[in-house]
C-alpha cells in the first residue's frame, strides 16, 4: 500500500499524469472498472462450468444490468438496478424464439423499442434503462443460437441475478472510496469556477475565456455543471453520516456550497467599482488571492484522491488586510460621489476576504483540525438527497402529443423499423443488429445531443476499428483477448456520459473482439469493414430521424421558465424571513438549503437547455439574447439575497432587527409579485413595485442596516429585470407558434 500510495504521490506531481490519476482515481471510472471485473468473472465462471453458447448468455444478463449500475448510495443499490432485469429477460427470450421469423422480430423489435424508450420519463433514473431493455434486444440477435431459447434465457438471468448481488456488494465495498472521489470532483468543479470568477476581475476589454466564449457565459454554464455535482455528492455523502470520517466529508461538502455562495456574492458591486478609475486598481489583487483560493481547494481535491492530508496554508486573505481595514469615514469626507465606489471596494474586499477564510477552514477540516457540526444533516439528510423508490406517475404524465418522452419513443421505433427493413436486404447481413445499435446510442431525445454522438460516434468506431484490426492481426492469446475485452468494457461504461467519443472506440472495439471470440472462423478484416459501413447508415438514420416529430428546445421553455420564477420567488421568502434568527431548532436553516438547491437546479436545467438549442435550426430557437441575460440576472438575485442572508446570520448581534421587519416584508412581497403573478408581469418596468432605486449614501461607522436596505433594494429590482426578460422570451415564443 505504501509503494502504492508514493507512486500515486509520484505521478501527481507531473500535469499530464496528475491529470490521468484523477480519471482513474474518479468515481466513475472506479464504477466502470468494477462493472468490467465483474462481468469478466461471471463469463469466465460460467464458461468453465456450462460451456461458450452460455457464457455468451450469461455476458448479456450482464451487460443488461451494467447502464444503471452507477457510483450511488448503498440504500436503495438493488432497485435500481432490478427493473433491466426483470424487463430484459422476457425481451431477451422474446428475441431469441422469433429470430428465425424476420417479419414477427421486426414487429416485435419496433414495438419493444417504443416502450422502452417511454422509460425516459423518468429523467436521469430512466435512461439507462432504456439502453438496457435495448441491450437485451439487440445482443439477443446477436448472439449464435446452439442452444434452446429456455437454456439460453436461463444463462441471461444466471448472469443478470449474478450480477445484481455482485453490484450490490461491490458498490457498498467502494461506498468510502465514492464519497473521497465525488467530493474531489465536486471541489474540482468549484476550482474551475473560481478560476472563471476570478477572469470577472480583468478589465472590460478582456472578456473571452479560453473556449472563446464571454467569461459571464462560462461562468454560467460552470454554474450549472456544479449544481449537478452537488447533487450527485449529496446523494453520496449525506446518506447516513454516523462515523467521523463520513461527518468530515460532509461538513466538507456543505462548506462548498457555502463557497458557492460566496462566489456568486462576488459578482455584486463590480460594474461600480470598474467605473471608477481609482478604485480598479484592488481588482487585479482580488483577482489574485481568489486563484491563490482555487490553487488551495485544488490541493485539498488532490489529497482526496491520494488518501492524504491536505497542506496547510498561510491566510489566504493576508493581501487584502489593507484594504479590510479602509477607512470609510476619510473616504466619505471626500466628495460624496467617490464614497459610494470606496464603500463597495471594501465590501467586495470582505466577501473575497470571507472566501477566503472558507478556504482555510475547508483545509482545516480536511486535515482534522476542525470539528464538523452535522446536527441538521443528521435530522434531516433525507430532504437532500434523490429518491430511489421508482413512481407510476412520470408515466401517467406522458399520454399528450407534445410530451417529449413520447414523440422519442415514436421517432425511435420508426428509425429502428426502417433500419431494419434495410438490413434485411444489404449483401452482408450476419452482423445486421450493429446498424440498430447504432441508432439506438446515437439517436438522443434533442438535436444537439444526437449530432454530438452521431460526430464522436463516426471517429470512435473508426478508430475503434482500426485498434481491432491490429489487435486482430496480431493473433493475440484468448487470455490476452480476455483482457482487451475487460479494459473496453469498463471504459465504455465509465465514460458512455462523460466522453462518448472514448466510449464509442472502447465500444467498437468491444464488439468486434467479442464477435471474433463467439465466431472464430469469420474474416476480421470484413468485420471492420462490415462495422464501419454499418455504423455510417445508423447514424445516417438516427440523423434523418431527429428532425422527424423534433421536441425542439423552445417548446419546454415555458415550463423551465416557470419553474425557475416560482424557485427564486420561494429562495426569496425563505432567504429574508427573519425565522431563521429566532428558531430554536435547525428547521428554517434546512427549508432555506431547500429553496435554494431548488434554485439553482432550475437554473441549471434551463441553462443545459438553452446550450442545447445551440444546434437547432436558427429557425426554431429560442430568443437566446434575453435567455442569457435572464440567467445572469437570476444569478445576482441569488447573490443578493445570499448577501442579505450572510448578514442577517453572521451578524445578528450587531444589527437592530425591528426597523428592519417591514423593508423584510416588504422586499419579499414585492419579488414574489412580481416573479409570478401575472398581471404585475404586464405592467411597464418603471411600474414594477420598488424597480426605482433610492439614493444611497454609504455610512460614516459600520453600520449594517443602510447595507442591508440596499441589498433588498437591488434584490427587488434584479426580479424586475428577470421577469422583464422572461416576458420578452414568452413573447417571442407565443408570437413563433402563430
Amino acid at each position: 500500500m505504501t509503494v502504492t500510495m508514493d507512486m500515486i504521490r509520484q505521478a501527481m506531481s507531473h500535469p499530464r499524469l496528475r491529470a490521468a490519476a484523477r480519471v482513474l482515481l474518479s468515481p466513475y471510472f472506479g464504477n466502470g472498472a468494477m462493472a468490467a471485473l465483474g462481468l469478466l468473472l461471471i463469463s469466465g465462471l460460467v464458461r468453465l462450468w456450462l460451456g461458450p453458447e452460455a457464457a455468451a448468455a450469461a455476458s448479456v444478463g450482464v451487460i443488461v444490468c451494467i447502464p444503471p449500475d452507477q457510483a450511488s448510495p448503498q440504500r436503495g443499490k438493488i432497485w435500481l438496478l432490478l427493473p433491466s432485469a426483470i424487463l430484459g429477460l422476457p425481451l431477451f427470450a422474446a428475441v431469441q424464439a422469433l429470430h428465425a421469423s424476420p417479419l414477427y422480430l421486426g414487429l416485435l423489435l419496433v414495438s419493444a423499442t417504443f416502450l422502452a424508450f417511454l422509460a425516459g420519463a423518468w429523467g436521469k433514473r430512466g435512461l439507462p434503462i432504456v439502453m438496457s431493455l435495448m441491450f437485451a434486444a439487440l445482443f439477443s440477435m446477436a448472439m449464435p443460437r446452439q442452444a434452446s431459447v429456455l437454456f439460453n434465457s436461463a444463462c441471461f438471468a444466471l448472469g443478470a441475478g449474478v450480477y445484481l448481488v455482485w453490484a450490490t456488494v461491490a458498490n457498498a465495498w467502494l461506498n468510502p472510496f465514492y464519497r473521497m472521489a465525488t467530493l474531489a470532483n465536486t471541489l474540482f468543479s468549484l476550482v474551475a469556477l473560481m478560476r472563471l470568477q476570478a477572469r470577472q476581475f480583468q478589465p472590460r476589454d478582456e472578456p473571452a475565456s479560453a473556449s472563446g466564449l464571454p467569461v459571464i457565459g462560462a461562468v454560467l454554464r460552470q454554474q450549472a455543471q456544479l449544481a449537478d455535482q452537488l447533487q450527485a455528492a449529496r446523494d453520496i455523502l449525506l446518506e447516513s453520516p454516523r462515523t467521523p470520517r463520513r461527518q468530515q466529508l460532509v461538513a466538507m461538502l456543505l462548506l462548498v456550497m457555502e463557497l458557492r455562495d460566496h462566489l456568486l456574492a462576488c459578482e455584486l458591486d463590480l460594474d461600480a467599482i470598474r467605473a471608477r478609475p481609482g478604485h480598479r486598481s484592488a481588482l487585479p489583487l482580488l483577482s489574485r488571492v481568489m486563484q491563490d483560493c482555487a490553487s488551495a481547494t485544488e490541493q485539498v481535491a488532490d489529497a482526496l484522491l491520494r488518501g492524504d492530508l491536505p497542506p496547510a496554508f498561510p491566510d489566504l486573505g493576508q493581501p487584502l488586510a489593507p484594504w479590510r481595514q479602509v477607512d470609510c469615514a476619510a473616504d466619505h469626507a471626500r466628495e460624496a460621489s467617490d464614497a459610494l465606489p470606496a464603500a463597495l471596494t471594501l465590501s467586495l474586499a470582505n466577501r473575497v476576504a470571507n472566501l477566503s477564510d472558507d478556504v482555510l477552514r475547508l483545509i482545516e477540516l480536511g486535515r482534522g483540525q476542525a470539528a464538523p457540526n452535522l446536527a441538521a444533516v443528521r435530522t434531516a439528510w433525507q430532504l437532500f438527497v434523490s429518491p430511489t423508490y421508482w413512481s407510476w406517475r412520470p408515466l401517467a404524465s406522458l399520454w399528450r402529443w407534445n410530451a417529449p418522452s413520447l414523440r422519442h419513443a415514436i421517432r425511435a421505433s420508426l428509425a429502428l423499423g426502417s433500419a431494419y427493413a434495410l438490413a434485411q436486404v444489404l449483401p452482408w447481413g450476419t452482423h445486421d443488429y450493429w446498424i440498430l445499435l447504432t441508432i439506438v446510442v446515437v439517436l438522443r431525445g434533442s438535436l444537439a445531443q444526437t449530432l454530438e454522438r452521431r460526430n464522436h460516434r463516426v471517429l470512435g468506431t473508426l478508430i475503434g476499428c482500426l485498434l481491432s484490426a491490429a489487435l486482430l492481426s496480431a493473433h493475440l492469446s484468448a487470455l490476452q483477448l480476455l483482457l482487451v475485452l475487460t479494459l473496453a468494457q469498463a471504459c465504455a461504461h465509465a465514460f458512455a456520459a462523460r466522453r462518448y467519443l472514448v466510449t464509442a472506440v472502447a465500444a467498437t472495439l468491444l464488439g468486434l473482439v467479442q464477435a471474433h471470440m463467439l465466431n472464430a472462423g469469420a474474416s476480421p478484416v470484413f468485420d471492420v469493414i462490415e462495422r464501419m459501413a454499418d455504423t455510417l447508415i445508423g447514424v445516417g438514420f438516427a440523423w434523418l430521424y431527429s428532425y422527424f416529430l423534433p421536441s425542439w428546445e423552445r417548446q419546454a421553455m415555458p415550463s423551465l421558465l416557470n419553474r425557475t420564477l416560482k424557485a427564486q420567488a420561494r429562495h426569496a421568502e425563505v432567504a429574508l424571513g427573519l425565522g431563521q434568527l429566532q428558531a430554536i431548532d435547525n428547521a428554517p436553516e434546512i427549508e432555506w438549503r431547500l429553496a435554494r438547491r431548488e434554485a439553482h437546479d432550475s437554473l441549471s436545467a434551463l441553462m443545459q437547455a438553452i446550450q442545447r438549442s445551440l444546434s437547432e435550426p436558427r429557425a426554431v430557437r429560442p430568443p437566446l439574447e434575453p435567455l442569457e441575460r435572464l440567467l445572469a440576472y437570476s444569478y445576482q438575485l441569488l447573490a443578493q439575497l445570499t448577501a442579505v442572508k450572510t448578514m442577517l446570520v453572521q451578524h445578528r448581534d450587531r444589527i437592530d432587527l425591528l426597523p428592519l421587519q417591514p423593508p423584510l416584508a416588504q422586499a419579499v412581497d414585492a419579488i414574489g409579485t412580481v416573479l409570478t403573478q401575472p398581471e404585475v408581469a404586464s405592467l411597464p418596468a418603471d411600474a414594477l413595485p420598488l424597480a426605482e432605486l433610492p439614493s444611497f449614501v454609504a455610512p460614516l461607522d459600520d453600520a449594517l442596516e443602510p447595507w442591508l436596505l440596499r441589498r433588498l433594494q437591488l434584490a427587488t429590482a434584479v426580479s424586475g429585470r428577470v421577469r422583464a426578460e422572461a416576458d420578452q422570451v414568452l413573447a417571442a415564443l407565443a408570437q413563433s407558434r402563430q
